[in-house]
């Protein structure tokens, strides 16, 4: 799980959480059902059976992998519309190109992201390049869904291609874990995603034995998932194992800490944490589209189906 790393951690700023910080609760441990998108590839989905007001303003996310492909093997999704809330592809391994009916697009590898901010509607496609469907070969990553406001349901689209050089790289006081700033902010540094709904958005590798308290916004959820090894989240250390979500209560801070001994395979602690300001909307959420009535969601199929959220690009000259 190579993504995006460092020799020392202790080379970057450390983040220290007050001695005054208020823990967060572990209000519950859930683990994700295996299942499998697009054209077939294998996913975690990490948030089922969470109830919507612990997640809010997160609506899906779904570990893709970790695989290892044949050569001819490996899938993406076909063409397909959202409208209504954005899209956060988290590459960790292997090599992924998005392509978008807005004009956006771009090829992400270890440690990249793609956010796409579907607004008032698109269509796209996420696919392996064909020199990867060719070799074969490791792919694994993340992709999260973010709810839009009502007010900016139907913004303009809008494409950034985030690469693994341009987040934020932190770490512990200790050097025991290395923490990487998607989106949002943590202790005053600021990740390079930009985001309508305030969120953070947090790659943390744990190293065997260590923990890490971060300072953590009141007015966020927060929101724990593992992606590989074991550990405890929480100050009285519930334990959580790869493809597992700690829902955390309130307070100013939150804690993570990974297992004296993991796995050959998962030699650290690897989770992702999230953290959003609750947009508290109704919402209405069928398929590829996120809004807030039933009655929105019949009019995002109805433009879908009249072309009105786009048109596939032509492909090689070929119309």
């Amino acid at each position: 799980m190579p993504a995006v790393t460092v020799e020392n951690p202790l080379t970057l700023p450390r983040v220290v959480s007050p001695a005054d910080a208020v823990p967060r609760p572990v209000l519950t441990v859930s683990t994700a059902p295996a299942g499998f998108e697009g054209e077939g590839f294998p996913v975690r989905r990490a948030f089922a059976g969470i109830n919507y007001r612990y997640l809010d303003p997160f609506i899906m996310m779904d570990q893709m992998g970790e695989v290892e492909y044949a050569p001819g093997e490996p899938k993406g999704t076909p063409w397909h519309p959202h409208r209504g809330f954005e899209t956060v592809t988290y590459l960790i391994d292997g090599t992924f190109v998005h392509q978008d009916s807005n004009g956006g697009g771009g090829t992400i590898n270890d440690g990249d992201t793609q956010w796409m901010t579907a607004g008032a509607g698109l269509l796209h496609i996420e696919a392996p390049p064909e020199t990867l469907v060719m070799s074969g070969g490791l792919f694994h990553g993340l992709q999260l869904w973010v709810n839009l406001p009502a007010a900016d349901k139907m913004m303009a689209p809008r494409y950034q291609d985030i690469g693994g050089g341009q987040v934020q790289l932190l770490t512990s006081p200790d050097g025991g874990a290395l923490l990487r700033v998607i989106a949002g902010e943590l202790d005053g540094h600021q990740g390079p995603g930009i985001t309508h709904t305030p969120i953070t958005m947090i790659h943390a590798t744990v190293r065997p034995g260590a923990e890490v308290t971060l300072p953590w916004r009141e007015d966020f959820n927060g929101l724990a998932y593992v992606m590989a090894g074991r550990g405890a989240v929480g100050a009285d250390r519930r334990p959580v194992r790869t493809g597992q979500t700690a829902v955390f209560g309130d307070g100013s801070s939150l804690t993570v800490r990974a297992d004296e001994t993991q796995d050959a395979k998962a030699p650290d602690l690897e989770v992702v944490l999230l953290g959003g300001r609750p947009i508290r909307e109704p919402m209405a959420h069928y398929g590829p589209f996120v809004m807030n009535s039933e009655a929105e969601l019949r009019q995002a199929f109805e433009d879908f189906q009249r072309g009105r959220l786009g048109t596939v690009p032509a492909v090689h000259g070929m119309a």
